[in-house]
């Protein structure tokens, strides 16, 4: 058994190192992350994204298409078997079909691979023929990357801060409750761990609807085939003594089981083998929910970030496997939310929400960037009357199939104004604050070789992989 172990290992590890050795030499892959939280706009960003290099009329900011130098793309089956595949076609009905509807969002990870025939401009670049570019996408939860930094922190640190945060959210009541009537140094009896553990996560579940974004451990809110399992049985305990048997000892030894079983092979299998990644945030619903929510996603999104590595990888050390983030876009979602002539005042506010996270990005080495975006356009803009004024609006397709007209406020041309307050804790905006409207997918009749209508989907791509096509 012991021989037959190591040579396993060994073959391994040939197979590995060839691999290592021939990918410089073959056709060159880019491998793009896409995460968010919940409500972001994952699926719906993926999706578009494809449709729009399939059919690349609506494009012109992607250069290699602008410039024509894109011969072909096309869907390829995906590199690793192990991993669901995104489901396009499925997604794509759903979002332009005769009653279009937003498709399920992201619930566990997936991939898909996308491939481009290119046959570079210019005399030189010709000689060498077309080229072949991968773009392997993967998908999955942001809130599992919340995880990566619970790798850092005890049982004990993490109890203490999410139990900090808690009792200043009324959302938290009933969980607190049964909270401060256990007794973590009690023996442990199963029945009462799985009453204390589902009272967590029904926190966790209200709070998101809140607006609230520090939401982990990632797997309590999408469990997928873990559900049930001990692993996700464990909540946060305050300081006492944990004797053998007893709950706090229980809980300590699952929480550490969680990161050694659940985080570590996510990180080392998945994550850290991103090559370029975009961020979706959606900054308007935050801000609908007020500065604490506000607060709480910058928060929550520089947790996120710290655990990239950030940086250019050498020739040397991307040969043999390593990866760092090159590049990272910070999206900020459902411009079409807004008109057009505040896209710039929300692109602003996503970089001074990020902006500790970015400088350490740039100062390492990494290229970023800030924008709005629409992933698929649900809106058209119009002026109404208003007390007499002339305001700018967006109408769009709402529920019970009729059209609204929607104004969100108006942001300030200074984060400041909105960042310091939610620092301080306010309650409230010092304004009437900020509105969300749910919008659904516009009916749209789509020409050949055009994709769905976007807002900088195109400007989006240039920057995260226009520089290998």
């Amino acid at each position: 058994m012991v021989i037959s172990n190591m040579a396993e290992g060994l073959l391994r590890g040939v197979e590995g190192a060839t691999d290592r050795l021939t990918a410089p030499f073959s056709d060159p892959v880019v491998r793009l992350g896409v995460t968010g939280l919940s409500e972001a706009g994952k699926t719906v960003f993926i999706t578009s994204l494809v449709a729009n290099l399939l059919d690349r009329g609506r494009m012109p900011g992607l250069r290699a298409a602008a410039a024509s130098e894109i011969r072909s793309v096309w869907l390829q089956p995906q590199p690793d078997d192990t991993l669901p595949r995104f489901d396009y076609e499925a997604h794509r009905a759903r979002l332009t079909g005769e009653n279009p509807a937003w498709p399920e969002g992201t619930r566990r990870i997936s991939q898909l691979r996308l491939s481009f025939r290119i046959e570079p401009a210019g005399f030189f670049s010709r000689l060498a023929g077309p080229q072949t570019v991968h773009l392997d996408i993967v998908d999955y939860p942001g809130e599992w990357l919340l995880d990566l930094g619970l790798m850092e922190k005890s049982f004990a640190d993490w109890s203490a801060e999410v139990i900090s945060r808690a009792r200043r959210r009324p959302v938290a009541a009933p969980w607190l409750a049964e909270l401060d009537a256990a007794d973590p140094g009690a023996k442990l009896e199963e029945p009462d761990a799985q009453a204390l553990a589902g009272a967590f996560t029904a926190y966790l579940h209200a709070a998101r609807k809140e607006g609230y974004a520090d939401l982990g451990p990632g797997r309590f809110l999408l469990p997928g085939d873990m559900e049930g399992s001990p692993v996700l049985t464990f909540a946060p305990l305050p300081p006492g003594q944990a004797p053998r048997g007893s709950l706090a000892h229980e809980f300590e030894r699952r929480y550490e089981s969680y990161k050694r079983n659940v985080v570590k092979p996510f990180f080392r299998e998945h994550f850290a083998r991103i090559d370029r990644q975009v961020v979706l945030i959606d900054v308007l619903g935050a801000l609908h929910s007020g500065p604490q929510a506000f607060d709480d996603l910058r928060l929550a999104m520089a947790d996120i970030l710290s655990a990239f590595r950030p940086g250019r990888a050498s020739w040397l050390t991307r040969a043999f496997g390593g990866r760092r983030v090159e590049r990272i876009l910070f999206a900020a979602t459902k411009a079409d939310h807004l008109h057009h002539t505040q896209h710039g005042a929300l692109s602003e506010i996503a970089a001074a929400m990020l902006r500790e996270a970015k400088d350490r990005a740039d100062f390492a080495g990494a290229t970023t960037a800030a924008m709005a975006i629409a992933s698929l356009r649900t809106t058209v803009e119009d002026k109404v009357s208003h007390q007499g004024a002339e305001l700018s609006v967006v109408k769009g397709r709402v529920a019970g199939d009729r059209q609204a007209a929607f104004h969100p406020g108006t942001l300030p041309s200074d984060p400041g104004h909105l960042l310091h307050p939610a620092r301080e804790g306010a309650a409230a905006w010092a304004d009437d604050g900020y509105a969300a409207a749910s919008f659904l997918p516009a009916r749209v009749t789509l020409k050949p070789g055009e994709g769905p209508p976007h807002i900088r989907l195109d400007s989006a791509a240039e920057f995260l992989f226009g520089d290998k096509l």
